[in-house]
């Protein structure tokens, strides 16, 4: 089946090492005081359509933000900040632990995810056997790493407090 050609304008020839001339369009220029026509379906904050009369005046903007979780800004204590050497040491050692857990947990859970799908592919017993009309091997790839994350998350979690509540602990001390 054939495409017919089209009829209002043709696409320019593709000239090798030359991108085509880009077409600029011209706007419509706003006319002052006059605000343009509402798209069908659109309505303002309150809900109601805009007013295209010639007396109205232009709406107002407003910003709206969400409200800060208790009330209260975001405001930086000196107190939390390193004052001395060995705050600081303490300090680097919170964070090289910290980033120690997190690449012990991230490579823990891509080395049992990549064991669970050995054992999945490599077991064909897996693929007989069906549960409700569905091949197990199926289930245990949809369901069966979740609780793998899960896991390996709230490994984490405790990890990251036991590190963090150790830095509290030298900080009090120091």
């Amino acid at each position: 089946m054939k495409l017919p050609e089209p009829v209002e304008g043709k696409l320019p020839e593709p000239v090798e090492g030359k991108l085509p001339e880009p077409v600029e369009e011209k706007l419509p220029e706003p006319v002052e005081g006059k605000l343009p026509e509402p798209v069908e379906g659109s309505r303002t904050a309150n809900g109601e359509l805009p007013s295209t009369g010639s007396g109205s005046s232009a709406p107002q903007r407003v910003r709206v933000t969400a409200p800060r979780p208790g009330g209260a800004s975001v405001a930086w204590s000196r107190a939390s900040a390193p004052t001395s050497d060995i705050q600081g040491e303490y300090v680097r050692s919170l964070i090289r632990s910290q980033l120690r857990v997190a690449l012990v947990c991230a490579g823990g859970f891509v080395g049992a995810t990549i064991a669970f799908l050995l054992v999945i592919s490599l077991v064909p017993d897996l693929d007989e056997t069906f549960v409700f009309r569905v091949p197990l091997s199926w289930l245990l790839l949809a369901v069966g790493v979740y609780p793998l994350a899960i896991t390996v998350a709230v490994l984490y979690v405790r990890s990251a407090s036991r590190n963090e509540a150790r830095y509290r602990s030298l900080t009090e001390d120091a």
